[in-house]
Formats: C-alpha cells, sequence, structure tokens
C-alpha cells in the first residue's frame, strides 16, 4: 500500500520504478533510543552497515541524516517496519509509519518500509560468528540490524523478483 505522500512505499516494484537510475539507498533501524544506518552501493550489491545514532528530538534527527543524505549522495531509503510475527502490526509499526512520513516531508525521497522481521537476531548471530564481544556487539548491532534490513531489500530490488 503506498502513503499518501506518494514518496513512501511496501511494494519493492513501486520503489525501484521510483528510482529509474538505482543510486545509493540509507537503510534505518529505528528504535526507541537509536537509529541504526547503513548504505549500499549505487548497482545495489552489498549493504554496509555506519553508524548508530542516537536519537534525540526529530529536528535533531533530521540534521544527522540529512548530514548522512548529502554525504553519502542517497537516492533513497529503506526504513525497517517492525511487524509481529504473525504479520499483524502494533505500536512499534506506526511509529515508523510516522517516522517515515516525517522523513518523506523533510528530504522528498523515495522510502520503502521493509519487513525487519528477524534483522537484529541475524545482525547478532553474523557478529557473534565473527567473534565480536559481547560489549561491541551491544554498541553496534542497531547499525547491524540497519545493513541486514537494507540487503534484505536490494537483494530484491537487484534480482527484480517482486
Amino acid at each position: 500500500m503506498d502513503e499518501p505522500a506518494g514518496l513512501i512505499f511496501e511494494d519493492a516494484r513501486a520503489f525501484a520504478a521510483a528510482l529509474p537510475e538505482g543510486g545509493v539507498l540509507l537503510g534505518l533501524d529505528l528504535g526507541t533510543k537509536t537509529i541504526g544506518t547503513a548504505t549500499c552501493d549505487a548497482g545495489w550489491r552489498f549493504a554496509t552497515n555506519n553508524a548508530t545514532i542516537q536519537r534525540g528530538k526529530w529536528g535533531r534527527d533530521r540534521e544527522t541524516l540529512a548530514a548522512l543524505i548529502r554525504t553519502r549522495s542517497a537516492k533513497g531509503m529503506v526504513l525497517g517496519l517492525p511487524r509481529n510475527m504473525d504479520g499483524s502490526e502494533g505500536p512499534r509499526a506506526q511509529a515508523s509509519r510516522a517516522y517515515a512520513r516525517n522523513l518523506a516531508e523533510a528530504f522528498a525521497l523515495p522510502i520503502l518500509l521493509w519487513d525487519e522481521r528477524w534483522s537484529t537476531q541475524a545482525a547478532e548471530a553474523a557478529m557473534i560468528g565473527q567473534d565480536m564481544s559481547r560489549a561491541k556487539r551491544a554498541a553496534a548491532i542497531d547499525a547491524h540490524a540497519a545493513a541486514v534490513i537494507l540487503q534484505g531489500a536490494i537483494d530484491r530490488l537487484a534480482g527484480g523478483v517482486f
């Protein structure tokens, strides 16, 4: 379902159509206290985790994200949508939808809402596989989860399998 703003998508095909020339995408894992960030290459082959941003008021978040979008020349965003295991949506999903509307208004970039079920678990398993200490995992988990979310989306986008 597309959001009224016309920039927020849940359908990968429609999102891809809004990005006809590809380009770098910014992945976001929105938490209550932090925002994990990741970016991918312009050819949508691989996602790389970036920084974890401490959330503040919307104005501060907006400035930090604007700098990241500008620095990376991002053409669109993939925002994790935290669905329940049965596919339903609770308060966290509604908060993510509201944040997506704020992002769309602030940056006028296409945004893909991507089901983030299991992203944190997958990120943690990967970091454990790299023998990362518990303290380092705690500091980096949100950015790694953002990379998992973004990688799932770009795998779908680059593969053209909708």
